[in-house]
């Protein structure tokens, strides 16, 4: 592919954080989505069904779907979308959490 041809192409990268905080309703959401999805087979139905039920990040990440986020953006296709989710610790105190890593740090003066 020439230069002019791949510079139409964005690679979007997200990250998010989330708090659970009712898995139950997750859970039961998730397995409505799985049970509304006409075209899943039987045999990975059973098999989805269970993963969500014990595993609260993975019934979330049937919930959260990438071309949602692009669906309503006006002359943007989806072309490729991949995402997984996993239970993490998480201290939003901790410097390892700062949005702003890209930032250029601040120098001792505050400047």
């Amino acid at each position: 592919m020439s230069t002019p041809e791949t510079s139409r192409f964005v690679r979007l990268r997200v990250e998010l954080v989330v708090e659970v905080e009712d898995a139950d309703a997750i859970t039961k959401s998730a397995l409505r989505r799985l049970a509304d999805d006409a075209g899943l087979p039987a045999a990975e139905l059973a098999h989805a069904e269970s993963t969500v039920t014990e595993d609260t990040a993975e019934a979330l990440s049937v919930l959260v779907d990438p071309f949602d986020l692009v669906s309503q953006v006006p002359g943007v296709e989806l072309q490729q979308a991949s995402w997984s989710s996993e239970r993490i610790e998480y201290d939003p105190d901790s410097p390892e959490w700062d949005l702003d890593e890209d930032d250029v740090a601040e120098d001792d003066n505050g400047g």
